[in-house]
């Protein structure tokens, strides 16, 4: 992976990485927002992945995974950083550092993980997917939590939510 980097892409090689972080940030946006359809139209449909407790295919992982994110928590946010790509013809190996947020039913306390996920993405035809995914985890804490939702400071702001309930859906809607 070393050899390419700081070297300058071909114009074809920056819309593919912009192709590939598309396909990334979607996955994200699909479990915070609980949104199965999103994280499935992250994988091609016979991608799999390695959560540590799921190891099979990665569209019944979205299934299985939205919903007990559902059960388990409040609201996540999942958020991506220092993502490297080697590319390799239609083939693209990726790292990317994930930092996990997960407020516990209540609000009175937060799991947090950072880890990284190791992704094989594959371009078939004009379209990049994940092939296969693997979690690292590199630590987890929980922390207690002063939810500040409804004070007098954001009263007013919208809030986050999930699927068609979450301001997203209706700013996507609005063209």
């Amino acid at each position: 992976m070393t050899e390419e980097m700081g070297t300058t892409p071909h114009p074809n090689q920056i819309a593919d990485r912009m192709a590939i972080y598309d396909v990334l940030n979607l996955h994200s946006r699909g479990l915070d927002r609980r949104d199965k359809y999103a994280v499935q139209c992250a994988y091609w449909s016979n991608a799999e992945v390695d959560y540590g407790s799921f190891k099979g295919s990665a569209h019944q992982f979205a299934v299985l995974v939205v919903r007990a994110l559902d059960e388990q928590y409040e609201l996540t946010r999942h958020s991506l950083s220092n993502t490297l790509i080697q590319f390799s013809a239609n083939t693209a190996l990726c790292e990317s550092t994930v930092e996990a947020g997960h407020l516990l039913p209540g609000a009175a306390e937060e799991l947090l993980f950072y880890g990284r996920y190791l992704d094989k993405l594959e371009k078939r035809g004009m379209q990049w997917k994940i092939a296969h995914r693997q979690v690292v985890m590199d630590w987890s804490k929980r922390l207690p939590v002063l939810d500040e939702r409804d004070g007098a400071a954001f009263f007013d702001i919208a809030k986050s939510a999930h699927l068609n309930d979450d301001p997203l859906y209706s700013f996507l809607n609005s063209k």
